[in-house]
C-alpha cells in the first residue's frame, strides 16, 4: 500500500481513521447480549415484533454537525532566497465499495487491544457503521452487524423467596469489551467522522437519508446512550414464560438498547456514557 510521504500528514490521517471503530462500537457492547446462549437470549426480551415497531418510527431526527474551521496559516518568515512551498495533500478516499482494506489497515496501525482486530474482521465497515447507528438512534441494537467479543461466563440470577434478582457479578462479564471502547480517543474519532464524511453520507444515502438526517441519527444515538439511567441498587426481575423482565415498570419501559446497557452495570454504563459525551462534544465543537 502506498503511504503519504509527509510524516505529520500521515500521522494525522492515521489518527483520524483510527477512530472509525469507535463510531461503530460506541454502542457495540450492547450487541453482545444478542450472541450468547439461550439464557442470555431469554433475558434480552426484545421480541422481534417490538424491535420492528420501533424501527418503523416515522420521524427521522435532523441536526447539523459543524465542519472544522480551517486554521489560519501563519505568514512565512522572510528569507534571503525563495523556498519551494510544501503542500501536503491527504490521501484520496477510495470508493465505498473498496474502502474496507483501506480503513482496516490504518485502524490496526493505531494503538489498540487485540480484540479490536477481530471486531474489524468483517466487510462493509462503513455501511455497517451507518446501519448500527441507525438502529441505535431508534433504540434498538441490530444483530450481526459487528462480531464483538462475547461476555465471559453465563448470565445468572438468584432468588430470595419469590423475588428474582439480577446478579451483580454479571457486570464484570462486560469489563473487557468496555475497556476496548474506553481506550479509543473521541477527539480523533470526531476528526475521522469529518474526514470520512463523504463515505458515510453515501452509506446513509443508500438507506434513504439526507446529510442532515445522518447528523441527527448519529446525535440521537449518542443521546440515547446518555439518557440511560445509572442504577446502583439491586435490580429485581420477573419472569414471564421464558423471558426475564425488569420488575420496575420504569426500567422495563426503557429502550431495548438502554436495558441492555443496564446489564453492563452502573460503572460500565458510566464509562460508556463518558465516551459518548466526549464524542458529542468533539463533534459539536470541532
Amino acid at each position: 500500500m502506498t503511504r503519504a510521504r509527509n510524516k505529520s500528514g500521515t500521522s494525522k490521517f492515521i489518527l483520524i481513521l483510527g477512530s472509525l471503530a469507535a463510531i461503530a462500537v460506541i454502542g457495540g457492547v450492547l450487541y453482545q447480549a444478542q450472541s450468547n446462549n439461550d439464557e442470555e437470549y431469554e433475558y434480552q426480551v426484545i421480541p422481534e415484533q417490538v424491535a420492528q415497531a420501533s424501527i418503523e418510527r416515522p420521524a427521522v431526527p435532523e441536526a447539523f454537525i459543524p465542519a472544522p474551521v480551517p486554521a489560519e496559516m501563519p505568514k512565512p518568515a522572510e528569507v534571503t532566497k525563495p523556498v519551494a512551498p510544501s503542500v501536503t495533500k491527504p490521501p484520496k478516499l477510495p470508493s465505498l465499495d473498496e474502502s474496507d482494506e483501506f480503513v482496516r489497515e490504518r485502524l490496526l496501525l493505531m494503538k489498540h487491544k487485540a480484540e479490536m482486530k477481530a471486531w474489524l474482521n468483517t466487510d462493509d465497515l462503513i455501511r455497517r457503521s451507518a446501519s448500527y447507528f441507525d438502529g441505535l438512534a431508534r433504540g434498538v441494537t441490530l444483530s450481526k452487524i459487528f462480531p464483538l467479543t462475547a461476555p465471559e461466563g453465563s448470565f445468572t440470577t438468584h432468588r430470595d423467596g419469590d423475588i428474582i434478582w439480577l446478579n451483580a457479578g454479571n457486570y464484570e462479564r462486560y469489563n473487557g469489551t468496555v475497556s476496548i471502547l474506553t481506550a479509543l480517543d473521541m477527539n480523533s474519532m470526531a476528526q475521522m467522522f469529518h474526514f470520512t464524511r463523504p463515505l458515510l453520507e453515501t452509506a446513509f444515502a443508500e438507506m434513504g437519508y439526507r446529510p442532515r438526517q445522518m447528523d441527527g441519527i448519529i446525535l440521537q444515538a449518542i443521546d440515547n446512550i446518555l439518557d440511560t439511567p445509572i442504577i446502583v441498587e439491586r435490580i429485581e426481575l420477573t419472569r414471564d414464560s421464558v423471558a426475564y423482565k425488569f420488575s420496575d415498570p420504569d426500567l422495563e419501559a426503557l429502550l431495548p438498547l438502554q436495558k441492555q446497557l443496564l446489564r453492563t452495570g452502573p460503572e460500565n454504563t458510566q464509562r460508556i456514557q463518558q465516551q459518548a459525551m466526549a464524542l458529542k462534544e468533539a463533534l459539536l465543537n470541532p
